[in-house]
């Protein structure tokens, strides 16, 4: 499987789960665009600030 459970800092800086089996993460001129494998869509002004992809993570920073 490839696919990356997303996730993002809150204020504190602590890791909140945004969306699950992400397997696109398309940019936009406003911020991320991500799709998962069942077809659910999730729009956020952040920027990537990790990407673990053996471990199967991406971690976000709003903007």
């Amino acid at each position: 499987m490839c696919e990356a459970n997303v996730y993002v800092l809150d204020k504190d800086g602590n890791e909140k789960l945004l969306l699950e089996s992400v397997d696109k993460v398309i940019p936009t001129e406003e911020g991320l665009l991500l799709e998962n494998i069942f077809s659910q869509r999730k729009y956020i002004k952040a920027s990537i600030k990790e990407m673990a992809l053996v471990e199967h993570r991406i971690v976000l920073e709003e903007r």
